[in-house]
C-alpha cells in the first residue's frame, strides 16, 4: 500500500468517528480515537490524553470544553454490555493528542495533519468570520495574521540557529521549496510576473495565503515541539511542513498553490481602497 493510500485512509477513518453534539459542534469519543491511533491499551492513551490536557492548560484554554469526561456503554460479548468511562474530545483535543502521540506510527503523522488543518480552518473562521467576508477581506485577514506568524516563526528558528537575514532567506525558501513542490521565493516571485519591488504574499489570494499560514504555524511548532537546533535540521524541518501541507492539499482534492489564480489587485492596493472607503464615511 502506498504512502498516499496509507494516508487517505487514515484521513476517512477520522472523519467517519467524528460525531456532533447537541449544539451542533464537532466531537470525538476517546474510546473511538484510541484504537484508530494504534493503542491498544486504553490506560497507554490515558496517559496521553494528560499530556494533552496539560498542554491545553498551559496554552490558557479551558480544559473542561475540550476534554468532557462522560461515559458509554460497550459489548462485552453475548449481548451484554457494561459502562465504561469515556472523554468527549473536541477538535483542539484531538490535535493535542496526536502532537502528543508516538510521531513513528504512520496514522500519527496523518493525524497531525487532519487535525491540524481542521483546526486551523476553525480558528480563522471564528476569528475572522471569514465565511461572510469578501475575497479582499478574506486576503487581508489572512495576511495580517501570517504576518504576526511569520515574526514568531521567525523566533522559533532564530531559537533553533537560524541567526542572520541570509540564513533566515535560506529558512524561508526551504518551506516554499516544500509547500511549492520545489519552487523557492524567486521562482514563485517570476512565476507570479511580480516586480522585483512586490512580494509574493501581498499577490496571493486567500487560499493560497491559508496554505503558506499553515506551512508558518505548523512549522513553528514543530520547531519548539522537537527542540531543533542547527541550521541544516531546521532547513529540513521547514521542507519537510512544506511538503505535509502540499500532499494534504493534493490528498484533499485541491489546487497546488503554484496554480492558483494571482490577484488582480496586491494587498497595499487592498488596504488603500479601504481607507478611503472609510474617509468617505467619515466626511459624510
Amino acid at each position: 500500500m502506498t504512502g498516499k493510500k496509507i494516508s487517505t485512509q487514515h484521513l476517512a477513518a477520522f472523519e467517519a468517528i467524528r460525531q456532533h453534539d447537541a449544539a451542533g459542534e464537532e466531537r470525538w469519543s476517546a474510546r473511538d480515537l484510541a484504537p484508530l491511533l494504534e493503542y491498544v491499551q486504553w490506560r497507554n492513551f490515558v496517559q496521553v490524553m494528560d499530556k494533552a490536557r496539560l498542554a491545553c492548560q498551559q496554552a490558557g484554554k479551558e480544559v473542561a470544553d475540550h476534554f468532557a469526561d462522560v461515559s458509554k456503554m460497550v459489548d462485552i460479548g453475548s449481548g451484554a454490555q457494561r459502562k465504561v468511562d469515556d472523554v468527549s474530545l473536541s477538535r483542539y483535543a484531538c490535535y493535542l493528542i496526536v502532537q502528543n502521540g508516538d510521531p513513528s506510527k504512520a496514522v500519527i503523522a496523518n493525524g497531525q495533519t487532519y487535525f491540524a488543518i481542521q483546526t486551523r480552518r476553525q480558528e480563522l473562521a471564528d476569528a475572522a468570520q471569514l465565511a461572510g467576508l469578501s475575497e479582499d477581506d478574506k486576503r487581508l485577514a489572512i495576511r495580517n495574521e501570517l504576518a504576526t506568524h511569520n515574526k514568531h516563526l521567525a523566533a522559533a528558528a532564530k531559537d533553533a540557529g537560524v541567526e542572520t537575514p541570509l540564513d533566515y532567506a535560506v529558512f524561508q525558501d526551504h518551506g516554499y521549496k516544500g509547500l511549492y513542490g520545489g519552487l523557492g521565493a524567486k521562482d514563485i516571485h517570476a512565476r507570479k510576473g511580480l516586480k522585483k519591488s512586490q512580494k509574493i504574499l501581498d499577490h496571493m489570494g486567500s487560499t493560497e495565503l491559508a496554505a503558506n499560514l499553515f506551512r508558518a504555524t505548523q512549522a513553528e511548532d514543530k520547531l519548539r515541539r522537537e527542540g531543533v537546533r542547527g541550521k541544516a535540521q531546521a532547513n529540513r524541518t521547514h521542507h519537510e511542513v512544506g511538503q505535509k501541507v502540499r500532499q494534504t492539499i493534493s490528498e484533499l482534492g485541491g489546487t497546488m498553490p503554484e496554480n492558483l489564480p494571482v490577484p488582480e489587485r496586491s494587498i497595499q492596493r487592498v488596504e488603500s481602497a479601504r481607507k478611503k472607503q472609510l474617509t468617505k464615511k467619515t466626511d459624510k
